[in-house]
């Protein structure tokens, strides 16, 4: 077992592993090579692969260490389990199609020692395929719109900018990026880490809004710099992206707003959900409608599991309306907003 020991490096670099040998094969050896060994242990969390990943992982990177898991638990159970199991003060939830720059991690670590309010942070995040322009995951640092759409310093909806160091400074953050998102371990463990229930997509923002919530501050952090591929385990245009991105939204408004606006908020999002329902419809995107009906029609199921833990601070109040911003005024930047 990996666990934490006094004189061990400070961060544990934590990649969860679903069947994604080609992705070890291209990534891990960046990953390897910019990660110093007196600061971060590189650890692999294999969420119960069918592939030669252990195999793979054994017999070619020696270095690395290797947590097994008997089964897919997803990213959100995954990673919970494996941090769990490390419990380094410092933990790098790092995707396994991340190419990490050199010297990438030295800033975070920095950061986040001179900074005790911060409970993660996150790199600059650039494309992999086109490495001067903004990457969707998470840019340069993410934000939420008042009617909780998810957008970065850097990209808005699927317009990603060129990176001409623009957003070079470190900054607060609603929320930062899921790809490479370091945290403080027992803040994390603390917040109850990320929800299960969600599987995989926006859960690292539920997590930050919660760490908010608890008082705490989240940053984006430029000097550091990775590039992530991005759509390795899902493209965008999959339906089970579609669903899960829909409803999780959902269940994370219902989760995090207080009892006194959620409702109105949900329900301009049910109005705003439904012009994207027939958008799908009107582009024969069937599956795609399919999916959102089916987020709302699960959230709607889900979000009794979560009676009675509404937050009493709307963090959304005095934030933009990102589809009036983008689509009738026409600021198709983040410095524009």
């Amino acid at each position: 077992m990996p666990a934490y020991e006094p004189g061990c490096p400070q961060v544990a670099v934590i990649i969860l592993n679903w069947n994604g040998e080609r992705l070890l094969k291209e990534f891990l050896p960046k990953v390897v090579a910019h990660t110093p060994e007196s600061l971060g242990r590189i650890i692999v969390a294999d969420n119960g692969s069918t592939d030669g990943s252990v195999k793979l992982l054994k017999e070619k990177f020696p270095e690395v260490e290797v947590l097994e898991f008997s089964e897919n638990y997803g990213f959100a159970e995954g990673y919970n389990r494996a941090l769990a199991a490390t419990r380094y003060p410092l933990t790098v939830l790092l995707n396994s199609d991340v190419a990490p720059a050199e010297g990438w991690l030295e800033p975070l670590a920095n950061f986040m020692n001179s900074h005790p309010e911060a409970a993660g942070c996150q790199p600059k995040l650039l494309s992999y395929t086109d490495p001067f322009r903004f990457e969707y995951a998470g840019a340069s640092g993410g934000f939420l719109d008042r009617n909780g759409y998810p957008y970065c310093r850097g990209r808005i909806f699927g317009q990603c900018e060129t990176d001409s160091g623009q957003y070079d400074t470190p900054v607060e953050v609603d929320w930062a990026t899921g790809a490479a998102l370091m945290v403080r371990t027992a803040l994390y463990l603390e917040a109850g880490g990320l929800d299960p229930s969600f599987f995989a997509h926006m859960e690292e923002i539920d997590l930050c809004w919660r760490m908010r919530l608890a008082g705490h501050k989240l940053f984006a952090v430029p000097a550091s710099v990775c590039y992530h591929l991005g759509g390795g385990s899902l493209p965008a245009s999959n339906p089970r992206k579609t669903y899960l991105n829909f409803r999780n939204n959902l269940l994370m408004l219902h989760k995090n707003l207080p009892v006194k606006v959620r409702k109105r908020k949900l329900i301009v999002r049910r109005l705003l959900d439904t012009v994207a329902w027939a958008q799908f419809v009107i582009t024969g995107q069937w599956s795609n409608a399919r999916a959102l009906f089916k987020a709302h029609r699960d959230f709607a199921r889900m979000r009794a599991n979560y009676a009675g833990t509404a937050a009493t601070d709307n963090l959304l109040d005095g934030r933009p309306n990102i589809l009036t911003q983008f689509y009738l005024r026409g600021k198709k930047t983040f410095a524009k907003l």
